[in-house]
């Protein structure tokens, strides 16, 4: 069984607008049942996760969690991202508004929350590290990089954690990031372990929508889906939900990655430590991997994009 430890809690949905309430709550429960590790972004609902996280953690010790933060997504009003800021020479003002709207004097761990083609690794990391220096930031994370990249960085700084996509649909670290970070000693947080939604019930229930776009889109859907019911099987057989397996699944696989529960609910999030309980032999492990064959899952292209000179495209 595996350890509270290995979990964090994501607060992308979070919102100081849209219950509030809600939200605290689920922070406080996460606290009390042994999780520290929190992960929030000033772009998440444009800032409005940092102010709802600053909040909840305001009466909280400050060496009972340990607070990550993403900067540099630059998010439109309608809706979405338009591009992403991490030059160098503007680390200083991200960090700036982020440590207002949490109220904290500094981050446990600070990372671009991409990496810019133009933007070298090493000039990145070198300005965080003038502020690890001065003392509002404690560590040094990156998100969504290469075992090079991640190579780069280390000779420059240490990094605490490295913060990856990482799921049954999307394996693509296994091929040499995990094993890169453990030689570099250091940590892998993985985050999108239900596949955008795509490994859950609510995924298998909805009807068929002739817009719907990506893992669902009409061309995918039906192949998709096919898979996901296998894995259902091997969830009822566990008595556990979709996601209660996919959750089971990334942290089975290796001791040095934790995983993010994205949730403003606290009964999902008691949901999500249950899956701890869940224990998968290496034969569980093979059949979950034979039902979901990521290199089958349609729908991912759609996914991948890259940002260059702040601007983004796919890949």
């Amino acid at each position: 069984m595996a350890n509270i430890d290995r979990l964090g809690l994501g607060t992308m949905g979070m919102s100081i607008v849209r219950n509030p309430e809600n939200s605290i709550k689920t922070i406080h429960k996460a606290l009390d049942e042994g999780i520290t590790l929190f992960n929030t972004g000033e772009f998440y609902n444009a800032s409005e996760s940092e102010l709802v996280v600053g909040q909840a953690l305001k009466s909280i010790d400050r060496d009972k969690y340990f607070l990550s933060v993403k900067f540099g997504v630059l998010p439109s009003p309608e809706g979405g991202i338009y591009g992403l800021d991490v030059k160098p020479f503007n680390v200083k003002g991200h960090l700036t508004y982020s440590l207002r709207r949490l109220g904290l004097d500094y981050i446990d761990l600070y990372q671009p929350a991409r990496q810019d083609t133009t933007v070298p690794v090493e000039e990145l990391v070198g300005a965080i590290a003038e502020q690890v220096k001065a003392g509002y930031v404690r560590h040094i994370g990156l998100s969504m990089v290469d075992a090079e990249t991640l190579r780069r960085a280390c000779a420059v700084h240490p990094i605490h954690t490295v913060e990856m996509e990482y799921s049954l649909i999307n394996r693509s670290i296994e091929k040499e990031l995990i094993a890169t970070a453990k030689e570099l000693g250091v940590k892998v947080l993985a985050f999108g372990t239900v596949g955008h939604g795509l490994l859950t019930e609510r995924a298998l229930n909805a009807p068929a929508n002739p817009n719907a776009r990506g893992l669902l889109a009409p061309q995918f859907r039906e192949q998709n889906l096919a898979m996901v019911r296998k894995l259902k099987e091997i969830a009822d057989e566990k008595r556990c939900n979709l996601s209660q397996l996919a959750l089971a699944w990334s942290l089975a696989k290796y001791d040095n990655v934790q995983s993010l529960i994205g949730t403003t609910s606290p009964d999902h999030l008691q949901e999500s430590i249950d899956a701890l309980n869940i224990e998968l032999t290496a034969e569980d492990i093979a059949a979950i991997e034979n039902a979901i064959p990521a290199e089958e899952i349609g729908g991912m292209g759609m996914r991948n994009f890259v940002f260059t000179d702040g601007k983004m495209s796919l890949a």
